[in-house]
């Protein structure tokens, strides 16, 4: 059976679209994998472009608002920033609820140079961890 997974951060803009592309690259028909916001900011352009450099495509994903998944059963949500972990809403107790911070790229500061690198790194820390996540829970 297919596990559901909520990866929740506060505008559902760069570190939860990354780890939705990358969790679900990893866990294949093994999941179905959502992202959300406490907020919505849009999906930040520099992380479809740095997700595109490793050949995950998230250009079609919507920036989503955690009460749009009020209905579903998910049995893991993964926060993946402190905020969203102090503002989570309340999910069943069947839900195991992850927190994993990841440092927020959108407010790098520098040459256009300095920002991409810095959303370079906050993917490949990304990425290692659904790799971890999913050989670990599915």
């Amino acid at each position: 059976m297919k596990k559901n997974i909520l990866v929740l951060c506060t505008g559902n803009s760069c570190r939860s679209q990354m780890a939705q592309g990358y969790l679900q690259f990893f866990a294949g028909n093994r999941a179905l994998v959502y992202s959300a916001g406490i907020e919505t900011h849009g999906v930040n352009p520099k992380a479809i472009e740095v997700m595109k450099e490793d050949g995950i495509d998230i250009s079609h994903h919507t920036s989503n608002n955690v009460n749009e998944y009020k209905d579903v059963n998910f049995d893991f949500v993964i926060t993946v920033c402190d905020n969203a972990k102090e503002n989570c809403p309340y999910f069943p107790a069947k839900t195991k609820n992850i927190h994993q911070n990841f440092p927020d790229p959108a407010k790098a500061v520098g040459s256009e140079d300095v920002i991409l690198q810095e959303f370079r790194n906050v993917r490949d820390m990304i990425k290692h961890y659904s790799e971890q996540f999913v050989k670990a829970n599915l």
